[in-house]
C-alpha cells in the first residue's frame, strides 16, 4: 500500500510503559511527545483523539469514557470480514506500512495509517465498496465519529444499493444423500492418499503412515449392531495428526460418497481444520461446499435480530455495531460470528454484550416463519453439512445432535473425535441437570414472552404457534395451559426477592431455601468469600423437602401441556390441513424439536426432584450450589452430574456409529510404567461397548532431550504474592518475552499481572492477560503470536488448543501445581475411583489418589505440549513449586530433561537458552531429580 499523507488529526497512545500524544499540527514525521495519564485524559476529553483499541486504552489510563476515533472501527468498516491482530505491528503488517519504532512513534503511525484506510475507500479497486454508503448513512445518524472523514471519500453509488437481506443468497432443499457404500480401505490406498495431500517433497514421517492406516480401522464395514468400530490412538505432537487421519477420511468420502464428521474441543482446532482440509477435500464447482464447519446456533449471527437492531433494537454505541456487523454479515464465508471470520475483538470495543444479542442464545428461533429463514447461515450450514464429505463439528454440537435427534441428515456414523482427552469433561457438562434460577427464567421467557417493559423480537409459544392454535383446539388449550404453568416460574428481579426474604412462587421459594441451606452449611470460614458455595443434596431437613415437593409439582403442571402440544403438531404433521405448505412443515417440525428439548429438560429437573430426601441414584452426583464472582451472588440451584458421563455418551453418540477414531496426544495417562490404556478406555466411553476397541500408540518424533527442559523451582514460597510476582517479572526478563503463564485462580493472576506490568513494559517487554484486558481470549493469542517480545498469563482456557510455533513462545510457566479442585462432584469420583480400584486389586488401594494424580499429569501434559509444536523449538518448562511430587514426572515425554532447582538457577538456564549458549543437559527424565523424601530418583 502507497503511504497516504498522515492525518492532521491528534492522536494517543497509552501503554503500560506511558503515554504519548501527537498533536497532528506538525505535518509529517514523529512529533509525539510523552505525557502524563492526567494530561492525555484532559487531551481526550477536549477533542477525538485517534487511537487504536479504545478499550485497551481507557483501561491504561484508568478513564473509562474515553472515546475517539477507534481505527479498528475504520478497519472493520473498511475491510469486512478481515482480520488483522490489534496492534500497532498487526495494523502495519495488514496495511503493508512501516512497522514504528518504539512506543514513541506509534501516535504518528496511526496518524498514518488512519489516512491509508481512508484513501482506500476511495480507490477504484476498494473489494468492498458494495454497502458502504449506505452502511456510512446510518452510522451518521448514530454519530459514528469516522462519517464525517468516510462522508468524503466515498461517493454515492449511481444506483441504489440492495439492503443487506436482500444481497445475501438463499440456500436450496437438496434430495436426501444415499447411504454410503460400504467399502474397505486398503493400507497401500491410505499411504497414496497421505502422500498425495502431504504434497510432494514433504518430509518422510514413518509415525505419521503408521498413524494414518491404524485410523483406517475406523473406516471399515460395521458387523454388528450397536458395536462400532472404534479406534484409540494416541499421537504424540508433531505425528501430524490431522494429514494423518484426514487421508483415510477424504479417501472413504470420495470411494463410499459418504460424510465423514471430525469433532474437536477448541475453535483454535477448528480453523487448523478449515485450513488444512482443503488440501484432502478440494471445492467442488458450482455445488455445494466439500467441507464445512459446523457450531451450535448460538455462535452464528440471527438475521432476525440483526434487522430488529438496525430498526431501532440497539441504541447509542450498541447501534453502531450493529451497523458494522451487518457490514461484515455481507462478506462472511459462513456468519460465524465466534471463531469464524468476525474479528474477535469487534465485539469488545462496544464493551457490552453486543455480539451475543446477535445470535439465538436462548434457542428462540422461530424457523420458517422468519422472513430470512431462506437466507439463515444456521439453516444453510445445516442442510450444507448432509451434502459435505467432511463435517467440522465439535464435542458438545456432536452430543447435543445427537441426545435431541436433530440432525436432519441423520446421525453422523464416522466420527473423528481430535482432542479427545476432552470427550469426558464435554459429556459431563452436555449430559448435566442444572435446575437453576437463571435456567428457568429462561424457560420462563421462552413460554411466555416479553412481560412488563421488556422490548425486542423475543415471543412465546402462543404468538409462534398462532396459526396452530387457531385451527387446533386441543393444541391452543395446551398452549394456554403451558402459559399459565410457566407463571410459576422464576420471573424479572428473582434474585433480589430472594436476597430480601421475599421470593415468590413454588419454584422461587425451593431456590430461597437451597441458599439458605448452602449458607447454612458452609465451612469456608470466609476464606472463599467471592467464590461459589456448595453442599451435598443429602441429610436435607424436611422444609427443603416440602418445598422441592412443590416445585416439581409445578415443573410436572408445565411438562405435561408441552407434552399434548408436542402430540398435537405431530398429528398435524401427520394428517396435513390445505394450509400445512412446506414452511410451516419445517416451521412445525422446528417447533416440535424446541418443545422435546424443553420437555426433556423438564424431565431431568424433575428427576432431581424426585430424589431429594430419598435414596442416592448410584448412577449420578446431586448437590445444591450458590454461584458468586467478586463477592456477588448471580445464581442459584441445585446440580446433578452422571458419576461417569461417558456411560450417556457411549449410548448416544459412539453405539449408533460405525466407526470411532478417539486421538490426541494425551489421550492415556503416563505413568511410570508406559500409557495406561485402561483409563484411556473409561474415559472414551469404549468400555460400556460389546466390542474391544483397536489401540494404537506412537510417540512424538521431537528431540525432547535437547528441545526442551524442565525447571522446578523450589525457592518460591507457596502464598507468597509477592515473592510470585517476582518471580514471574525475572523470569519474563530473563526470556526476553515469549512467556505463557497458567495461573489455576484468577485472583492471584490479576494479582500478579498488576504488580508487573509496568516494571516489563519499561524494558519494551509487553504484558497481555487474560480477565485484565478488555480483549478476547483468541485475540490474546493472535497477538501474543504476533510478538516475540510479548507475554501472556491465563487460565486453563490456555493450557489447550494454544498452537504458537517458533520464537513467540519460549517458556511455559505454571504456578503451581495444578491439583483439581476439591468439588463435592470431584470428591465423588474420586470415592469411585478408589472403590474400583481396590475391587480391581482386591486389597486396600490408593485409588483415590491415583485418579487425582492422573488428573494432574494430564493438565501437566497438555501444558507441556504448548511448549514444543515443532522440530526447530527450543523452550522451558517451569513450575514454580518445591512440593512438586516425582510420581507426576511421567506427564512429560520420555526424554525430557528435569531439573529441581532454585530460582536464580531457573534463570541462569532460561537466559542461556535465549542467548544460545548451550546449556548443560542432565540425563534421561528423574535421573537427577529428587523424591518426595529430597533424595535422588
Amino acid at each position: 500500500m502507497i503511504p497516504a499523507p498522515a492525518l492532521s488529526l491528534p492522536a494517543l497512545h497509552a501503554s503500560h510503559g506511558g503515554c504519548w500524544l501527537d498533536d497532528g499540527k506538525s505535518g509529517e514525521g514523529n512529533n509525539a511527545r510523552a505525557v502524563g495519564k492526567g494530561e492525555a485524559i484532559v487531551a481526550a476529553a477536549d477533542t477525538p483523539l485517534i487511537v487504536l483499541n479504545a478499550p485497551l486504552v481507557a483501561s491504561r489510563l484508568g478513564y473509562p469514557d474515553l472515546s475517539g476515533l477507534d481505527l479498528l472501527e475504520l478497519f472493520a468498516f473498511v475491510f469486512p470480514a478481515r482480520f488483522v491482530v490489534p496492534t500497532p505491528r498487526g495494523l502495519a503488517q495488514a496495511l503493508d506500512l512501516p512497522e514504528p519504532a518504539g512506543d514513541a512513534a506509534v501516535p504518528g503511525f496511526l496518524r498514518q495509517a488512519a489516512a491509508a484506510l481512508l484513501a482506500t475507500t476511495g480507490r477504484a479497486d476498494w473489494e468492498q465498496r458494495e454497502g458502504a454508503w449506505t452502511v456510512l448513512q446510518s452510522l451518521a445518524r448514530q454519530r459514528w465519529p469516522w462519517t464525517a472523514l468516510l462522508t468524503d471519500a466515498i461517493a454515492r453509488p449511481d444506483r441504489a444499493e440492495r439492503w443487506l437481506f436482500t444481497r445475501l443468497p438463499e440456500w436450496d432443499e437438496a434430495a436426501p444423500r444415499p447411504q454410503p457404500a460400504q467399502i474397505t480401505l486398503e493400507p497401500d490406498e491410505i499411504t497414496a492418499q497421505l502422500a498425495a495431500i502431504t504434497g510432494h517433497g514433504a518430509e518422510e514421517r514413518p509415525a505419521q503412515r503408521a498413524f494414518a492406516c491404524e485410523a483406517g480401522e475406523a473406516f471399515a464395514p460395521r458387523r454388528e449392531v450397536q458395536t462400532p468400530h472404534v479406534v484409540l490412538a494416541q499421537a504424540g505432537t508433531g505425528t501430524g495428526k490431522t494429514f494423518g487421519y484426514l487421508a483415510p477420511a477424504s479417501l472413504w468420502s470420495r470411494l463410499s460418497g459418504g460424510t465423514v464428521w471430525v469433532s474437536t474441543y477448541t475453535k483454535a482446532l477448528q480453523r487448523q481444520l478449515r485450513r488444512e482440509s482443503r488440501r484432502a477435500y478440494p471445492d467442488r464447482r458450482g455445488t455445494q461446499p466439500a467441507v464445512v464447519v459446523r457450531k451450535g446456533r448460538e455462535n452464528y449471527l440471527c438475521l432476525l435480530n440483526l434487522e430488529d437492531a438496525l430498526q431501532g433494537g440497539f441504541q447509542g454505541r450498541a447501534a453502531i455495531l450493529a451497523q458494522l456487523v451487518a457490514r461484515w454479515a455481507a462478506y462472511s464465508q459462513d456468519g460465524d460470528m465466534v471463531g469464524g471470520d468476525l474479528p474477535g475483538w469487534l465485539g469488545t470495543l462496544f464493551r457490552r454484550r453486543g455480539i451475543s444479542a446477535l445470535t439465538d442464545q436462548r434457542g428462540e428461533c422461530i424457523y420458517a416463519a422468519c422472513p430470512h429463514y431462506r437466507k439463515c447461515f444456521i439453516e444453510r450450514a445445516t442442510r450444507a453439512s448432509v451434502e459435505a464429505d467432511l463435517v467440522i463439528a465439535n464435542h458438545a454440537l456432536v452430543m447435543i445432535n445427537a441426545a435431541r435427534g436433530r440432525e436432519n441428515g441423520g446421525q453422523p456414523t464416522r466420527i473423528v473425535f481430535d482432542e479427545g482427552h476432552h470427550v469426558f469433561d464435554a459429556a459431563d457438562a452436555t449430559f448435566a441437570a442444572a435446575l437453576t434460577g437463571a435456567e428457568t427464567i429462561e424457560l420462563r421467557r421462552w413460554v411466555i414472552g416479553p412481560e412488563g417493559k421488556s422490548r425486542g423480537r423475543r415471543r412465546g409459544l402462543a404468538a409462534r404457534l398462532a396459526d396452530v392454535a387457531s385451527y387446533d383446539e386441543e393444541g391452543a388449550l395446551a398452549i394456554s395451559s403451558a402459559r399459565a404453568a410457566a407463571e410459576a416460574l422464576p420471573g424479572e428481579g428473582w434474585l433480589a426477592r430472594i436476597g430480601e426474604g421475599a421470593p415468590w412462587g413454588p419454584v422461587e421459594n425451593l431456590l430461597a431455601a437451597t441458599r439458605a441451606t448452602v449458607h447454612a452449611r458452609d465451612e469456608s470460614g470466609g476464606s472463599e468469600a467471592g467464590y461459589g458455595l456448595e453442599t451435598e443434596a443429602a441429610g436435607l431437613d424436611g422444609d427443603i423437602i416440602v418445598k422441592a415437593a412443590l416445585a416439581q409439582d409445578a415443573l410436572e403442571a408445565l411438562r405435561q401441556p408441552l407434552l399434548k402440544l408436542n402430540a398435537r403438531l405431530e398429528a398435524i404433521l401427520s394428517d396435513p390441513p390445505d394450509w400445512l405448505d412446506g414452511a410451516a412443515r419445517a416451521r412445525i417440525e422446528g417447533a416440535r424439536g424446541s418443545i422435546q428439548w424443553r420437555s426433556d429438560l423438564l424431565s431431568g429437573w424433575i428427576a432431581l426432584l424426585a430424589r431429594l430426601g430419598g435414596p442416592a441414584d448410584p448412577d449420578f452426583v446431586d448437590w445444591l450450589a450458590v454461584e458468586r464472582s467478586e463477592g456477588r451472588e448471580w445464581d442459584i440451584g441445585l446440580h446433578r452430574h452422571y458419576l461417569d458421563p461417558v456411560k450417556p455418551f457411549a449410548m448416544t453418540v459412539l453405539a449408533p456409529a460405525h466407526g470411532v477414531l478417539m486421538t490426541s496426544a494425551t489421550l492415556c495417562d503416563r505413568t511410570a510404567d508406559g500409557p495406561d490404556w485402561e483409563s484411556a478406555i473409561a474415559r472414551s466411553g469404549a468400555g460400556y461397548l460389546a466390542g474391544a476397541p483397536h489401540l494404537f500408540a506412537v510417540e512424538s518424533p521431537f528431540d525432547y532431550a535437547n528441545q526442551a527442559e524442565v525447571l522446578i523451582v523450589t525457592d518460591v514460597p507457596r502464598g507468597d504474592i509477592a515473592a510470585l510476582a517476582a518471580a514471574y517479572a525475572r523470569l519474563i526478563e530473563a526470556a526476553g518475552g515469549g512467556v505463557l503463564g497458567l495461573f489455576t485462580a484468577i485472583r492471584r493472576l490479576r494479582v500478579v499481572h498488576g504488580r508487573i506490568v509496568d516494571r516489563l513494559a519499561r524494558d519494551g517487554l509487553p504484558l497481555y492477560a487474560q480477565h485484565v484486558d478488555p480483549i478476547d481470549t483468541g485475540t490474546l493469542v493472535d497477538i501474543f503470536r504476533d510478538d516475540p517480545r510479548a507475554s501472556l498469563l491465563g487460565t486453563d482456557a490456555l493450557r489447550d488448543g494454544v498452537d504458537v510455533p517458533g520464537e513467540s513462545l519460549r517458556v511455559v510457566v505454571m504456578e503451581q501445581v495444578p491439583w483439581p479442585k476439591p468439588s463435592i462432584l470431584h470428591r465423588a469420583r474420586r470415592l469411585a475411583a478408589g472403590a474400583k480400584a481396590n475391587r480391581n486389586e482386591g486389597s486396600r488401594s490408593n485409588g483415590g489418589q491415583a485418579h487425582d494424580d492422573a488428573i494432574i499429569r494430564a493438565r501437566l501434559a497438555q501444558a507441556f505440549g504448548r511448549l514444543i509444536r515443532s522440530g526447530e523449538d527450543r523452550g522451558h518448562f517451569v513450575v514454580l513449586s518445591s512440593a512438586f511430587p516425582s510420581r507426576l514426572l511421567s506427564a512429560f515425554p520420555a526424554g525430557t530433561p528435569v531439573r529441581r532447582v532454585t530460582l536464580d538457577a531457573a534463570l541462569q538456564s532460561i537466559a542461556g537458552g535465549v542467548s544460545g549458549t548451550r546449556r548443560a543437559i542432565p540425563g534421561p527424565v528423574g535421573a537427577d531429580t529428587p523424591n518426595d523424601d529430597g533424595k535422588p530418583a
